[in-house]
């Protein structure tokens, strides 16, 4: 279906107003405490972006046996095989369309689209009472975050993020070794991506014809108005600062999430950027640097001293622990923990924690004390028909803070190496005025949340 809120003025009526008042618009409102909509009771879902890594998210959720009722994507192209997949949803190109048309009728929305257009859709969900899973990273700014994380507590409903390694077995595996004290205390964190796979460090391409199966308008949504070019989209948007948060947002996310939870680190005091590598000239104002070194500062809590992590990616590594086992490597993406008793190292999305000093052979694995998952996007759909939140392990409450620290790592990288933000939690301020106004969003005229 074609979309018919194309214009500036019906954006405006439809996000500034019509979200706001549910009856307008014949909207469920509250919590939905697992009464599926479905004929059958299963649970209708809508999914905000049909192809490309939305088609992890169908599978996953179709696999959980629900409905998969109404399909958006703004690229009818890239979406195809989903809307072949699943032939008895309903199709659309503009999801404030299909949320007011099918708003009665869904029970929760999957939010799969660049990392810009996360926070106008997830809030327009919320405001209409639906749960919602939101792909990684959460939010483009802090401040969305915040504000996503406060209408989550308002509407009662049940979130989840994609970081789907969250509910891996290695993430349990690394909590128990290091919340049972098995490696000792860790003091050090090292986190590593060999991404971008895609461009970094680059000015914005010259526009070209936006093709026909592509409403670029919408693909923009709340970014400012500029020219389409295939050297962004459908997959290279990640390294341009208007669209996505580089790498350190796209695999932070599956990466610095496991110190996070495992230490009980909380957010970040101080960020320091090391490295933040340019080479063209200008290309600050459109895309992300390079590769990175970054350090985070976390103040000592919960019965643990303070933690000084590192973050690596691009073209820098992981530096080799001294007494790392010989037959060890470092990973390309992943984490090794520098405790007092022993080294530990993990691949991405939780991997599979393994001792790597050269006193492994006596390292005594502590018992299984965490709860497994039942799966990232079973937990969600566990959560919502069991009218318990804290069900999806990575919910707001989690997947807020890590967002945050983040992007704190993102901004301090735009400003350049040798920038340093001391984080107060409670004013948003960094210490840095430029950095300061990075930390909060502007929209283009007619999108808001």
């Amino acid at each position: 279906m074609q979309s018919t809120l194309t214009s500036a003025t019906s954006r405006r009526r439809f996000l500034g107003t019509a979200l706001g008042s549910a009856a307008s618009l014949n909207l469920l409102s509250g919590f939905v405490k697992g009464q599926g909509t479905a004929a059958n009771g299963k649970l209708n879902l809508a999914f905000i972006g049909a192809g490309g890594r939305a088609g992890g998210n169908l599978e996953g959720c179709a696999a959980t046996g629900q409905t998969i009722h109404a399909l958006c994507d703004v690229d009818k192209a890239r979406a195809d095989g989903a809307f072949k997949k699943f032939p008895a949803a309903k199709v659309y190109t503009d999801w404030r369309e299909m949320l007011e048309i099918e708003g009665d009728q869904i029970d929760a929305v999957v939010v799969s689209t660049p990392d810009h257009l996360h926070a106008v859709s997830t809030m327009a969900a919320l405001k209409m009472g639906k749960h919602v899973y939101v792909e990684k990273p959460l939010t483009l700014t802090i401040s969305e975050a915040r504000a996503l994380h406060a209408a989550a507590k308002k509407a009662g409903v049940c979130t989840q993020m994609g970081n789907t390694g969250h509910a891996s077995e290695g993430a349990r595996l690394t909590n128990e070794a290091i919340q049972s004290g098995s490696i000792g205390d860790v003091g050090e964190v090292y986190c590593r991506t060999n991404r971008p796979i895609w461009p970094q460090d680059l000015v914005r391409p010259a526009g070209e014809a936006v093709p026909a199966t592509l409403d670029w308008n919408l693909w923009l949504g709340p970014a400012a108005e500029k020219p389409y070019s295939g050297q962004i989209a459908p997959f290279k948007w990640r390294g341009f600062i208007d669209y996505g948060t580089g790498a350190l947002g796209d695999m932070g996310a599956h990466i610095i999430d496991h110190p996070m939870w495992s230490l009980k680190l909380g957010l970040p005091t101080k960020v320091w950027v090391e490295k933040a590598d340019r080479a063209v000239p200008g290309a600050e104002k459109d895309s992300h640097p390079s590769s990175c070194i970054i350090h985070y500062e976390f103040a000592a809590a919960e019965g643990r001293g303070p933690v000084k992590l590192t973050w690596f990616d691009g073209k820098y590594t992981i530096p080799r622990p001294a007494g790392m086992r010989e037959d060890q490597k470092v990973p390309d993406n992943g984490c090794v923990y520098l405790g007092s008793k022993h080294q530990m190292m993990h691949g991405s999305h939780g991997g599979d924690p393994v001792i790597i000093d050269g006193k492994h052979a006596s390292y005594v694995a502590p018992p299984k004390t965490e709860e497994r998952s039942p799966g990232h996007y079973a937990e969600w759909i566990e959560a919502i028909q069991k009218g318990d939140p804290s069900r999806a392990k990575s919910n707001f409450d989690v997947a807020v803070p890590l967002t945050e620290t983040l992007l704190l790592g993102v901004i301090g990288s735009l400003l350049g190496a040798g920038t340093e933000l001391t984080w107060n939690p409670e004013t948003l301020r960094t210490g840095n005025e430029t950095a300061d106004r990075l930390v909060h969003h502007t929209y283009r005229e007619g999108w808001s949340l």
